[in-house]
């Protein structure tokens, strides 16, 4: 299967997840809504039957399948410690197993195995029913052939489990409410607000919404402001319940947004702590925590559409680097179906950090700004836009990337003629070497700006780079290779120290007499008036061979 199928099938997966919300959270009996979450999710994994098990007095038992032969499965109960089972409640994660039968890493019920052997059970998986943060249950999926689960299978179903523990926990609040009615109208009122609210934000996302577009009905109708934290903001709100804290009068209430394992980011609803009644109605806590259930499963449809678009946009530009000169039909109108004017992609910009940092998921960003390409060419993070002003682009980049990096970028832009994008890469590649052997470790810059050292970084300049070296610094570098000396590190050290013979002898950390007999060797191979003749020839030769041998470069 293709990436691109394998994304059309991911964004079937969880559309139909989204469709089926709205029937899973309507209110009802319990044993309906347990037997439609076993339902929806047998259609929805399309495996050979699905069941659901619920803890009680100590024991799992089952309580609604879908898809088995035997009607006494649905009288299974082993006790909470033992099975598939025992393993998803104790450590409140997804589990699976090949063959349950011959696994070895549970811990077997011999009533739940007869009718393992009775339904020819054999791989299972089973994902943690949650509410509130406490597992109430599991939800399994079964083959009755030997096989294993990857991790869209397993994200899918925990998805759907999270899903399923709002329906299951609707069902229950609902059931109580009804029992006793009479005096629990008010709570009544609240549950079915909730569950509206629930209702309204899944119909945000199958109209198209965004994240944002929830958050904003969520505030709507719970009042004061709500907003999406991203990972990194949400960095310190990992735990699986909602947090709540009080300053100045204002309650902050923040959820975490999960999928299976996966952190997303977290909700974060503020308004005015209400006087008397504590910081928030826990039915409205109750139902900020379901909208990230909501948001994890639109998050992670939005993740799979970035990163086909990313992955798309690097294979375009590799193809586009290794074919220039040049550019093809197909590229070129392969660039038009992305909106890109492939003729206009006249800039390349290469960007690297000292410190870890997805450089090329930032340059992603911009090039979709710029209607540009981004990816990783060669091992670096490049990007092609078109650009007017090339040195304000990559002045503009380099900010960026600065600000959501937090800390030093190389950022370098040349531009590309003829479309030849691989010469403008290479020479932004070596250009970024020669400015952090300069120091130059924090900085936005074109090949033109670095155009004094252009004999290194070029690499259709190596010869002339080979004779210029030859006539300014070449007998030197001959003298020390022939007597094992260092003249030409003495000499650069001289002119770093401005010419001051005692700073030059603390830093060679030699004596002054012994300075002044190697600077007197010097003069004897380039002659005695090396000081005063082609001064500044000879001490551009010794920075740019001093920039060739740091830089790696020819």
């Amino acid at each position: 299967m293709t990436e691109t199928d394998e994304l059309v099938r991911r964004q079937r997966e969880l559309a139909s997840l989204y469709a089926t919300a709205k029937s899973l959270t309507a209110l009802g009996e319990l044993d309906a809504v347990l037997q439609s979450i076993v339902r929806h999710a047998h259609d929805l994994m399309g495996t050979d039957f699905t069941y659901l098990s619920l803890v009680a007095d100590g024991r799992l038992s089952a309580k609604a399948a879908e898809g088995t032969i035997s009607a006494a499965f649905l009288s299974a109960t082993i006790p909470a410690g033992v099975g598939l089972g025992g393993k998803v409640l104790a450590t409140r994660r997804p589990q699976w197993v090949r063959n349950y039968a011959a696994s070895t890493h549970i811990d077997h019920d011999a009533g739940f195995d007869r009718l393992v052997g009775t339904e020819d059970l054999v791989a299972l998986l089973g994902v943690p029913l949650v509410i509130r943060d406490e597992v109430v249950g599991a939800l399994f999926a079964a083959y009755r052939s030997e096989r294993s689960f990857h991790a869209g299978e397993i994200a899918l179903l925990s998805a759907f489990a999270d899903h399923a523990a709002v329906a299951l926990d609707n069902a229950r609040l609902y059931e109580e409410s009804r029992i006793a009615l009479r005096g629990l109208e008010e709570h009544v009122a609240s549950v079915e607000r909730a569950q509206a609210i629930h209702e309204t934000l899944t119909g945000v996302v199958l109209e198209g919404g965004t994240p944002d577009d929830v958050a904003q009905h969520l505030a709507g109708q719970l009042g004061g402001s709500v907003v999406v934290l991203d990972r990194a903001d949400a960095a310190g709100h990992r735990s699986g319940r909602v947090t709540t804290s009080v300053t100045d009068g204002i309650a902050h209430s923040v959820a975490p947004i999960r999928a299976g394992d996966s952190h997303l980011g977290a909700l974060s609803w503020s308004r005015k702590a209400a006087p008397g009644h504590g910081v928030s109605d826990e039915m409205d806590l109750r139902t900020l925590e379901r909208a990230t259930h909501i948001l994890g499963l639109l998050i992670l449809k939005e993740r799979a559409v970035a990163d086909a678009s990313e992955r798309l946009s690097g294979e375009l530009l590799t193809e586009l680097m290794v074919g220039s000169p040049g550019i093809s039909a197909s590229q070129r109108s392969r660039a038009h179906a992305r909106h890109i004017d492939a003729d206009r992609l006249a800039l390349v910009v290469v960007a690297e950090a000292e410190a870890p940092a997805d450089l090329v998921r930032h340059l992603h960003d911009i090039a979709r700004e710029r209607s540009g390409l981004a990816g990783e060419h060669l091992g670096r993070a490049t990007m092609i836009v078109p650009s007017t002003d090339d040195d304000r682009t990559v002045e503009e980049v380099h900010r960026r990337l600065r600000r959501v990096c937090g800390g030093p970028v190389v950022v370098v832009g040349e531009r590309a003629l003829a479309h030849d994008w691989a010469r403008a890469f290479s020479l932004a590649g070596r250009c970024g070497a020669v400015m952090r052997a300069l120091g130059h470790t924090d900085r936005g810059a074109t090949t033109g700006r670095y155009a004094l050292y252009a004999l290194v970084f070029d690499v259709e300049r190596v010869h002339d780079l080979d004779r210029f070296l030859a006539t300014s610094v070449g007998p030197l570098a001959d003298h020390d290779e022939r007597r094992g000396t260092d003249l030409v590190g003495t000499l650069t050290t001289y002119y770093d120290h401005r010419a001051n013979v005692a700073a030059t002898a603390r830093a060679l950390h030699v004596h002054v007499n012994t300075l002044l007999k190697r600077l007197d060797r010097v003069g004897d191979v380039l002659g005695a008036d090396w000081r005063t003749e082609n001064e500044l020839e000879l001490r551009l030769g010794l920075e740019l061979h001093r920039l060739r041998s740091s830089g790696g470069l020819p």
